[in-house]
């Protein structure tokens, strides 16, 4: 997975104003730096990050995506697009799969939702590749529409995030049990006897 959707670190501004009233000692969690916070990541696992300062690089090009694409034989996925020119670009560029995604909006948050760039980015690949999608997912209606409007599968993370700190895996496991039943529920309601009948019919996006 290649993620493109978040270049530069992001403008969380209910983390900074909370930190006005946060006097804990982050070290007694984490230590501080680049290199401590990647120990934390498997994938890092001896290498020299000493050096490094940083995850984000905003000078990434197409080219860096064709040097990705011959120095491995796995699936490449590119994480990000969320319109026509760069799905199609994705496409050319030999992508395996694109996950629509904005990054949860952290980043930049005043522009379409990625539900609503679905329709334009599964239109573009044209059923070449497979089409995922993230963002905003927090009820088992909005796997139906995503579904719907196109997407091969759908991606979710803060839901089952509360759920882990909440209660643990159990909470996990409860949380994935929520929205399996209420996307059940909707596929009963709409007639729909299984995932590959759901299509875009069962959407309106534009009400008249």
């Amino acid at each position: 997975m290649f993620t493109v959707d978040l270049h530069e670190n992001s403008n969380r501004e209910t983390q900074f104003r909370s930190r006005r009233f946060d006097d804990r000692d982050c070290s007694l969690c984490h230590e501080p730096g680049f290199a401590a916070y990647v120990s934390r990541k498997p994938m890092f696992d001896g290498l020299d990050v000493s050096k490094v300062t940083g995850l984000y690089a905003s000078s990434l090009t197409w080219d860096f995506v064709n040097r990705l694409r011959d120095a491995t034989k796995m699936k490449l996925l590119i994480k990000g697009i969320v319109t026509r020119e760069d799905a199609q670009l994705a496409v050319e560029h030999g992508a395996d799969g694109i996950v629509v995604s904005n990054h949860g909006g952290r980043a930049e948050e005043t522009l379409r939702s990625t539900i609503e760039s679905l329709p334009e980015v599964v239109g573009a690949v044209k059923g070449k590749i497979p089409v995922l999608i993230d963002g905003g997912v927090r009820r088992g209606t909005d796997i139906f529409k995503a579904l719907a409007l196109g997407a091969t599968a759908v991606g979710i993370g803060r839901p089952y995030a509360w759920g882990l700190a909440a209660f643990g895996q159990p909470g996990v496991e409860a949380v994935l049990g929520v929205l399996r039943r209420e996307f059940e529920t909707m596929m009963r309601e709409t007639g729909a006897p299984s995932v590959p009948s759901i299509t875009h019919a069962f959407v309106a996006e534009h009400w008249g």
